[in-house]
Parts: C-alpha cells; structure tokens; sequence
C-alpha cells in the first residue's frame, strides 16, 4: 500500500490537516504526520468574524505526530501534503522540512499544499517558475519566491497541486487523489 506523508506541526490549520488525512485514508492510502518532533499537536481554527480585518485564531483539535522529521526517509513516500496555518512559519527553518521537501520535488513525486504552506516553500526555491495557488496574502511570498501566484481553489502544476484555504478542500483534493491515482495507485 502507497504511503503519503503529511508534514504539519502547532498551530497548524486543523481542517487543513484532518481533511487529506481522511480523504486519503479513504481511498487506501497509509498516511502517516510528521512534524518537528514526535509529540502531541495542537491544531488550530481560523475562522472569519465580522468587522475583522483578518481570520481569528481558536484552539482546535490535538492529534500525535507519528514521526519526527529527522527520522523520515522521503524514499518510503509516494505523496507529500503540507497544510497551512501557523505552522510553514517555523516548518521552513528546519533542515530536515527542506531535505524532505527537496526530494519530492527533485524526484517529481506528488505534492499537495494549501494555504500558507505556500511560505514554507518558496524559500526553498521549490515554486520557482510554477503557478500555485495560496491564502492571497501570501501572494507577495510566492512572487518573492519566484512563482506566478494564481487565486484558483486547485492549480496543478505538473507533480504540484494548490489551493487558497479549507474552503477549496473538495477541488484541490479531488485534483490532487487524480494525480496519486494515476501516479502512486493503490491497488499497483
């Protein structure tokens, strides 16, 4: 069975982790989280409250990383998703994200990010020359980082698929199970 690696940590978006991780599992992934260290994780909720200027942040769910990102083989995974909220912040400074990130992308294997990941990678390098779509106050880090920023709920360019926020869930996971099918399948 084809194993895909979701890469998170605090503070993460928590739909934006619990979503994919579902809609892989269903169709007969084996997904396991990695995150800085092998611990608890507490999400978060963003949410839109009227005359704010910006999304509120709220506790969410907490759920256990299953494996510290010093201990992944990116070689044992078909697939990468990286979800957005506060965690790319932190996420791009750690070594091991970029090793991790760089074999995924220097192999053409799939990749799912949505939201403020966006800030986790275009540091990397990874977005240069590619459309992707983000949170649109991230627009400015994708164009700092080389990439065409595009306000679409699912951009697939090439090995990568895009999305601004939860709210395009349905489109980007749709595009991006597309791709594992034909890429990575489960019954191969």
């Amino acid at each position: 069975m084809p194993q895909v690696l979701i890469v998170t940590g605090d503070a993460a978006e928590d739909l934006e982790v619990f979503y994919p991780y579902q809609r892989l599992l269903e169709e007969g992934y084996e997904v396991h989280i990695a995150a800085p260290s092998r611990k608890k994780l507490q999400f978060v909720v963003h949410d839109f409250v009227e005359d704010f200027d910006t999304f509120t942040e709220k506790p969410g769910h907490s759920w256990p990383a299953d494996v510290a990102l010093a201990e992944v083989d990116p070689a044992d995974y078909a697939a990468l998703v990286i979800p957005g909220g506060r965690a790319p912040e932190y996420l791009r400074l750690n070594v091991d994200f970029q090793r991790v990130v760089d074999h995924f992308f220097d192999v053409g294997k799939p990749v799912a990010h949505v939201c403020h990941a966006a800030l986790a990678l275009a540091p990397l390098g990874v977005l240069k020359g590619r459309r992707t779509a983000a949170w649109p106050a991230c627009a400015p880090d994708v164009e700092n980082g080389g990439g065409v920023f595009v306000n679409e709920s699912a951009v697939v360019d090439g090995n990568m698929v895009s999305a601004r926020a939860w709210n395009d869930h349905p489109a980007w996971m749709g595009a991006f199970v597309a791709l594992l099918r034909r890429q990575a399948p489960v019954d191969a």
